[in-house]
């Protein structure tokens, strides 16, 4: 693994790079627990979900984690040993982070009715420990892994992130955790940071 970052970083341009992610990534994971600690206090609106009231909240906590942290080991085993894209990989998620931010600004959503919470240690440990019912707008869960989807260099793997993509997914619905628009949602913002992520690269020849 070092000898290629020590490859990769032995070119002026890919240092440029790896400071210029770690510039835009380091202050929106600073602001982001802080924000969604400010989301947890406001008044926001709630809306029937004609999908939800279709069925009784499950608890699926240890399944959604499962999948979920099963492949964030993954991605980061595989994506550190590629340089290049693992630090694409990074823009990618902070382009969406930076989406939630603004999307659960100026949408303030009220927690889905009958919602079982998604009990995350670690978020709240990089938080104030509280359990956050308010990040809705929208997925987080679902788009970090579908950015894992995006991003994987091997194609098994791409299938792997891809079905728990629709995994996960189907965890925080049938939990009454998100709204079904905020699932639906979550691929479309991650791919248009990809996308972003994907013209600055170009622009910059990175």
């Amino acid at each position: 693994m070092l000898p290629t970052w020590r490859e990769y970083l032995s070119e002026k341009r890919n240092v440029y790079n790896f400071i210029i992610t770690f510039i835009i990534l380091i202050p929106v994971l600073i602001f982001l627990p802080m924000f969604l600690t400010y989301i947890e206090t406001r008044d926001g609106f709630a809306f029937t979900d004609p999908l939800l009231t279709l069925f009784a909240p499950i608890d699926l906590t240890w399944w959604a984690f499962s999948f979920i942290y099963i492949g964030l080991f993954t991605a980061i085993i595989h994506l550190v040993y590629h340089p290049k894209y693992f630090l694409f990989a990074l823009k990618v998620y902070t382009f969406t982070a930076i989406f939630r931010i603004i999307g659960m600004y100026f949408l303030p959503l009220e927690a889905p009715e009958n919602i079982i919470p998604l009990n995350d240690p670690f978020v709240q440990f990089w938080g104030t420990g509280e359990i956050l019912t308010k990040d809705l707008f929208f997925s987080g869960h679902t788009s970090t892994m579908f950015i894992f989807f995006l991003t994987a260099q091997n194609k098994i793997l791409k299938n792997l992130f891809l079905s728990a993509t629709i995994a996960i997914a189907l965890c925080v619905i049938f939990q009454h955790v998100h709204y079904t628009i905020d699932v639906f949602a979550a691929p479309f913002f991650a791919y248009t940071s990809f996308k972003i992520a994907e013209l600055i690269e170009n622009k910059f020849n990175w």
